[in-house]
């Protein structure tokens, strides 16, 4: 029989390695491989695994405790179904006692083999469904009501952990483009220093032969710009 969840003995440990993680972690491939292998402990299942979509929109298993789940996975993308997929798009918990009398994504059971059991929990961050949380066991009747509300809070859990990542990521992103930005803007200031000098021009005139240097010569701005402050810098040493 199910009993209550325990929470601070059960998960006290396993929240407070996430947070842990939310703030060392530098890729998200970390964060994904801790949360498959607490997944996996905390179920005691058989094989655990987070689908989310990589760089180019397809869905994709990031990180797996057996090679079992990336094949019933793969299958689910193949075939656009599956109880993963389910829970992801309709940001439900999706379970399943026994394959065998399973009728929701028919071609995905019967193209199925060695897995009796599921339990899926969608990764919701906010307004944003970024995946789906599942364990997958051999053995039917393997997931209760004591794992659909381990996994739910699980995979709340885990879904805020990447989104933390993402924004970090995001926000590292934004930081490099800004200093790229201002590198540029350094750039093309410290070349129109130097054609004010050598043309004896004023300061929309440099910039205008920059332009027209940059499309005559079919080159970035950037370039053109840093090979003239190269020049520069090179001649004061």
């Amino acid at each position: 029989m199910d009993t209550d969840l325990p929470l601070a003995d059960e998960l006290a440990a396993v929240f407070a390695r996430m947070s842990g993680l939310m703030l060392s972690t530098e890729t998200v491939n970390t964060a994904l491989e801790l949360i498959t292998a607490l997944a996996q402990e905390t179920t005691a299942t058989d094989g655990a695994g987070v689908t989310l979509l990589d760089e180019h929109g397809d869905r994709v298993t990031a990180a797996v405790t057996d090679s079992l789940v990336s094949h019933v996975d793969g299958l689910q993308y193949k075939l656009d179904e599956g109880p993963c997929l389910t829970a992801w798009e309709r940001r439900t918990l999706v379970r399943v006692d026994d394959l065998t009398r399973e009728d929701r994504w028919p071609r995905w059971v019967a193209a199925t083999t060695g897995i009796r059991a599921v339990l899926s929990a969608p990764l919701v961050a906010g307004d944003e469904a970024l995946g789906a949380l599942k364990v997958y066991s051999r053995r039917p009747g393997a997931y209760g009501n004591h794992d659909e509300r381990l996994l739910t809070m699980f995979a709340a859990h885990a879904a805020v952990l990447l989104a933390n990542v993402r924004s970090y990521e995001d926000a590292k992103r934004v930081s490099d483009e800004l200093r790229d930005a201002m590198r540029v803007r350094d750039l093309v200031n410290m070349a129109k220093g130097v054609l004010m000098a050598r043309e004896a021009t004023d300061e929309r005139t440099a910039f205008l032969l920059l332009t027209g240097m940059a499309r005559d010569q079919g080159r970035p701005l950037r370039e053109i710009a840093d090979g003239l402050a190269g020049t520069t810098v090179r001649r004061r040493r």
